[in-house]
């Protein structure tokens, strides 16, 4: 087990929006979050990145409490890296640049590795003939391969995705969930905030359903899509069911 989550609460004022959350992430798996806007996914997300504090409960990192354990912010958000709806990218600085600096000002690498691995990366997500390019040029789509290409560099072991897509145009959704895909099948760590339903049922291997707050419901693809116990889950899936 990776993260351990245990009856988390996050309050802003006087709205508890995450009301008790506890969840189990194991090596390799590929969980994806869904539910209503509003319904506590992105903030536990941010949570879980220590983007924002929590008033209760408690998050483990290999066992230990990261509020504890961290040596620094920056050097466990490099361990559990987290992209972004809006991209976050650096936007004054290349395609290749994004992706060196935090290797060479977070984890201290020397500039010629970074490069490297930059590249190698920016392979992976087929941007390597764009590395010299301000990211200013890029389309959305590719900002975000960008931006996940950046998040690789650091060589997570876990990966958050916070509604990866939902910045984009439609035409550009499926090179963003393509990449995504195949980091699935590396057998990476990730957790997907997604309103992608078809995406979630592809390439996860368990499926949460928030509702106001908590979990109401998970279980494998088939069984959450197809077969969901609760009636709240059945209303919400019921607008994405294909005629």
């Amino acid at each position: 087990m990776i993260i351990q989550i245990n009856q988390l609460i996050k309050r802003f004022h006087q709205n508890e929006v995450l009301k008790g959350v506890s969840l189990s992430v194991n090596s390799g798996e590929v969980i994806s979050i869904i539910g209503s806007s509003g319904s506590g996914k992105s903030t536990l997300l941010r949570c879980i990145n220590l983007l924002e504090s929590y008033e209760g409960g408690s998050i483990h990192f290999h066992g230990k409490d990261i509020l504890d354990s961290i040596q620094g912010i920056n050097a466990y958000r490099a361990r559990v890296g987290m992209i972004f709806q809006s991209f976050n990218l650096f936007s004054h600085m290349s395609v290749l640049d994004n992706c060196v600096i935090g290797q060479t000002k977070v984890l201290g690498k020397n500039k010629k590795e970074a490069i490297a691995l930059a590249l190698t990366t920016l392979e992976k997500v087929g941007l390597r003939d764009f590395a010299e390019r301000s990211v200013m040029t890029l389309s959305g789509g590719q900002k975000q391969r960008v931006a996940i290409a950046r998040t690789l560099c650091m060589e997570p072991e876990v990966l958050l995705f916070d509604e990866p897509t939902s910045a984009l145009d439609p035409e550009m959704v499926g090179e963003v969930l393509s990449v995504i895909k195949a980091l699935a099948k590396e057998h990476r760590t990730m957790i997907i905030v997604t309103h992608e339903m078809s995406f979630a049922k592809d390439v996860s291997d368990r499926v949460l359903f928030m509702d106001q707050g908590v979990i109401l419901e998970e279980g494998t693809p088939d069984a959450l899509f197809n077969h969901p116990s609760k009636a709240r889950t059945q209303e919400f899936l019921s607008r994405f069911r294909e005629n």
